[in-house]
């Protein structure tokens, strides 16, 4: 598995990001990935209880997204990418999902919470293949076939002991490694972007080891030069999952 074969098989795909997230779109485009950003409209009102662990939530929830966009892509003008990416990431402490703050009161509980301990941050990621009638593995009656690549990544996360002050401090309610929210941390185990909001090394294991069928391993030998972002809209609100949900805010 390398990152630049990997890369290669998209090259001449249309890749979709069904996220406004700033941080995911950053880390996708700094590995050199080219791809348009079509954030989701998905409602995101699934059950937690219906689901046996926190990482199959955050999966399902990514599928959904990206289904979303894929099947609004096909009905809008009947042209679809060839990949679109769905990711969730939330925060899970003592079996518990933590979920946006609805306000400061709710954000210094969670914050309070989480001091001076260790909680998992989950990406769950799907990769849908999409196959519009006529292609390989279509659908029926006219309708949008894909096939689903899902995954998960999980890392631990360890918070100092949060003062009073800093709980209180409006600051405090979103921890980015890459900003001033990285002085709450205190320890990472794992993958350290998979908590600023998109596990890149295990999406690139996931395209090297299941390969889309249409692709040729000897078009485009060259590695990417450079990449490309294209967002739906003049500008793309940020999303509301942007890293983990936990209190105050995304990571």
């Amino acid at each position: 598995m390398a990152l630049l074969p990997a890369l290669r098989r998209l090259r001449a795909q249309r890749v979709v990001l069904a996220s406004a997230s700033p941080r995911r779109r950053d880390i996708l485009t700094q590995a050199g990935l080219r791809f348009e950003v079509i954030p989701s409209k998905f409602k995101e009102t699934l059950n937690k209880d219906d689901f046996p662990t926190p990482a199959a939530y955050a999966v399902e929830t990514a599928r959904q997204k990206a289904l979303e966009v894929a099947e609004r892509l096909y009905q809008k003008d009947l042209q679809v990418p060839d990949l679109v990416i769905g990711a969730d990431t939330i925060v899970v402490v003592d079996g518990l999902i933590l979920e946006k703050p609805v306000d400061k009161q709710d954000a210094y509980r969670m914050l309070s919470l989480l001091s001076g301990r260790t909680h998992v941050v989950v990406t769950g990621v799907a990769l849908v293949r999409c196959r519009p009638p006529g292609k390989l593995r279509q659908g029926t009656d006219g309708r949008l076939g894909t096939d689903v690549t899902a995954f998960h990544e999980e890392t631990r996360v360890t918070f100092s002991a949060l003062s009073e002050e800093l709980l209180r401090e409006d600051k405090a309610g979103g921890y980015a490694l890459q900003a001033q929210g990285g002085m709450l941390v205190q320890a990472v185990q794992g993958d350290a972007l998979n908590v600023i909001g998109f596990p890149l090394n295990r999406f690139c294991r996931a395209l090297a080891s299941d390969p889309d069928p249409d692709d040729d391993p000897d078009d485009d030998p060259d590695p990417p030069r450079g990449s490309g972002v294209a967002v739906e809209g003049a500008q793309a609100a940020e999303d509301p999952d942007d890293g983990a949900r936990r209190g105050g805010g995304g990571l």
